[in-house]
């Protein structure tokens, strides 16, 4: 065993695909597949229930009302739900199990709650306010992170061997 693979978390060397024993970074095309799952999930949940609460209501006059309301409200849970405790327990998003990959510490551990969700609300609106250079950074760097990833001190790499 080398230096580098006994500083790897024992359960994440089982889940993580390896090549040369290195853990596989996820590619720039997979971990966009996924955010847009992501994203996708969360504009669904709002449109769903705007919707119900037009249907409701008697048209888009009507807007805002509390059937509405519940549908921003249920977005915002399952976002923090899907964004911050779901891969700060698993590693996965909704988005990253589709798409095969997992989201690790730089030494393979579990990232836990917190970290997921620094990663995702604050190091994403950064790449955001950025122009999109945070994310793009991952396309071109060694270890595919991009911003969010070198600040919450995570990569985002293949499931499964």
């Amino acid at each position: 065993m080398t230096a580098a693979q006994g500083l790897t978390h024992p359960q994440a060397r089982s889940r993580t695909a390896r090549k040369g024993g290195q853990r596989l970074t996820a590619p720039f095309s997979l971990r966009c597949g996924a955010l847009l799952i992501d994203y996708i999930t969360l504009v669904a949940i709002v449109v769903f229930g705007t919707l119900i609460a037009r249907m409701l209501g008697g048209g888009a006059r009507s807007a805002g009302n509390s059937a509405e309301t519940i549908g921003f409200l249920i977005a915002i849970v399952v976002a923090l739900l899907n964004l911050g405790v779901l891969p700060g327990l698993t590693g996965l998003t909704l988005g990253k199990w589709a798409a095969g990959l997992r989201i690790e510490r730089n030494d393979g551990g579990e990232i836990g709650i917190g970290r997921a969700l620094i990663r995702h609300f604050v190091g994403y609106p950064l790449s955001f306010l950025l122009l999109g250079l945070g994310f793009v950074l991952s396309a071109f760097t060694v270890r595919g992170r991009g911003l969010h990833d070198i600040i919450a001190g995570t990569v985002v790499v293949r499931e499964g061997s």
